[in-house]
């Protein structure tokens, strides 16, 4: 399958290719339905809540920073800030997601964007074998291992996860 005929963004599509990644733009999974959040895309896949990693747009002293954290868990953004070193952290706008990484929040990739942003990746996505990412649309997904995901989009491994309270 060409990345023209691929059910990811044209974008996303492009970027894998660009990566060495071509082959798994037959990967990608397209549903009638919406993956939007992480609840609908592990019912739609039929995997575990935490096998999804959810691309996330935060602003750090309002700078754009992207945080990959299993669709299980929550960002702890105090512990956003201390990695960052920031005095404040807050998620992001919807135009300043689409400004960001050029793609609408729901079907953020967790690469492949429009601009380059400093990237956090929760350690928790290493518990599975292979997560699943929003392939650029809110229709679609691809699974990849997580240490090779993280590695693409140059993020830097760090304990961001809420913990229970």
């Amino acid at each position: 399958m060409s990345a023209t005929e691929s059910p990811a963004h044209p974008r996303f599509a492009a970027a894998l290719t660009e990566l060495g990644l071509a082959d798994l733009v037959s990967e990608v999974r397209r549903f009638p339905e919406a993956t939007r959040t992480a609840q609908e895309a592990a019912a739609a896949i039929g995997c575990e809540l935490s096998q999804i990693c959810k691309s996330l747009i935060f602003a750090a002293d309002g700078v754009p920073v992207l945080v990959l954290m299993d669709g299980a868990s929550r960002v702890d953004l105090e512990l956003v800030r201390w990695e960052l070193c920031a005095a404040k952290v807050t998620r992001a706008k919807a135009d300043v997601v689409r400004e960001t990484t050029g793609y609408a929040i729901g079907g953020v990739p967790p690469f492949g964007h429009a601009t380059r942003t400093r990237v956090l990746a929760d350690r928790s996505l290493l518990d599975h074998e292979v997560v699943w990412a929003a392939a650029g649309t809110p229709y679609a997904v691809f699974p990849m291992a997580p240490k090779t995901l993280i590695s693409h989009a140059n993020g830097t491994l760090v304990d961001v996860r809420e913990l229970a309270k």
